[in-house]
């Protein structure tokens, strides 16, 4: 009974191991990247009757310490403006819905995909990039900071959560992923990122699969809608000014024509979704042309190509590009957005210089980890504790060290 039980629900009878039950969709594109073909784990490892490697590493991102502080971190607003606006979990989540809907469409490894766009913002430091910039110009002299090479780090070093190994151990395929979704690495590489290839290459000078470029566009899409939806939100621009804006104007004025006036929660939400259809369906299109034309018969053909296989039209390019730079001029260098991110700046320059004169101040764990006052090894881990910080635990060491308040 028990084994017939375990063959209708596909589990395993109780005290023996089957081996994975996963089957691949018959559908899968010849190009995606295939669990099967994986090429490991850095530290070898028993893998999952019921999982395949990614969905694990998908699984091990959600459950990290680095994901579960991304509740915390903004990206262009700062908390105490309110909770409507996204943090870097919520754009996380949104860039690895749309990234897992188009590698289905596009018969991909979903899981791949979800894993990398879960894992691409882990890197960041609190307020947004205001603080990476201030993180990085502090670091300078000990190489400067890159939230992507940090990322790298936490998932292969800093993460403390397996009594075997330091980091998640994740698959090769989707440690390519987080270093190279926006495509290869150009010299020179980021101290971290050269340091981890020399012991196990990435091929930085390669495409990375399909499925981590997917997720890099997807976080295009993700970014510009949520933006505008909380630019709109904030007051930072109104309705009519979308209306003449690349790429949102068109949709505005549809809606406005069939629905009329609406509350700005509707219009914001018809808006939000008829722009990431539109950017969604051209990414969709303008793939599936480049695949025509070039027929990648492996995920090693996508990686050997000479330029992107996934990508935007040039019209959809260049209407992404103008609404960008719309939404710079309007929300990211507010006075209201560019006051706030000045006094974030202060806090992590201030913050990195404290804690570089004085380890001491430093939780024991991580003081124990560092040499003398103001050398390399301190200066790296002073680096890596702030850029680990969420927003509210910055403002909160900030008072700790300083005695003193400060409002964003």
């Amino acid at each position: 009974m028990a084994s017939a039980m375990a063959a209708m629900t596909g589990n395993p009878p109780a005290g023996r191991l089957l081996g994975p039950i996963y089957v691949p969709p018959a559908a899968r594109a010849p190009f995606a990247t295939k669990p099967e073909d994986s090429r490991g784990r850095l530290y070898p490892e028993q893998e999952s009757a019921t999982r395949t490697c990614y969905q694990r590493d998908r699984d091990r991102v959600l459950h990290s310490t680095a994901f579960r502080r991304l509740k915390h971190k903004t990206q262009v607003f700062v908390q105490s403006e309110g909770d409507y606006y996204r943090t870097r979990m919520t754009h996380s989540l949104e860039v690895a819905q749309i990234a897992r809907t188009t590698a289905r469409v596009l018969a991909l490894d979903e899981d791949l995909a979800e894993a990398v766009a879960l894992a691409h913002d882990l890197g960041h430091t609190p307020f947004g990039h205001a603080g990476e910039e201030a993180l990085a110009a502090a670091s300078a002299d000990i190489g400067g900071f890159d939230h992507n090479a940090h990322g790298l780090r936490l998932v292969t070093k800093l993460e403390h959560r397996y009594a075997a190994f330091d980091g998640l151990n994740l698959t090769w395929e989707t440690l390519e992923g987080l270093v190279k979704h926006n495509g290869p690495i150009a010299e020179p590489v980021p101290a971290p990122i050269a340091g981890f290839d020399a012991s196990w290459p990435l091929d930085l000078a390669t495409w990375p699969g399909l499925e981590a470029q997917i997720a890099a566009l997807a976080d295009d899409i993700a970014y510009l809608t949520h933006d505008i939806d909380d630019g709109l939100r904030a007051g930072l621009f109104g309705i009519d000014d979308l209306a003449k804006a690349p790429l949102a104007g068109a949709p505005v004025n549809a809606i406005r024509k069939r629905y009329g006036e609406l509350e700005l929660s509707r219009f914001i939400g018809e808006l939000v979704r008829t722009l990431i259809g539109a950017m969604a369906d051209d990414l969709l299109a303008e793939t599936g042309r480049i695949l025509s034309q070039t027929q990648p018969g492996s995920a090693a053909d996508v990686r050997a190509a000479r330029g992107p296989t996934a990508g935007f039209s040039p019209e959809m390019k260049g209407e992404v590009a103008a609404l960008r730079q719309f939404l710079f001029v309007r929300m990211y260098r507010h006075l209201r957005v560019m006051s706030s991110m000045d006094k974030a700046k202060m806090v992590v320059e201030e913050l990195f210089g404290a804690l570089s004169r004085e380890p001491s101040l430093l939780p024991s764990d991580w003081a124990a980890g560092c040499g003398q006052a103001g050398d390399v090894a301190t200066a790296r881990m002073v680096r890596d504790y702030i850029a680990g910080m969420t927003d509210r635990y910055a403002l909160q060491e900030y008072r700790r060290i300083f005695h003193k308040e400060i409002t964003l």
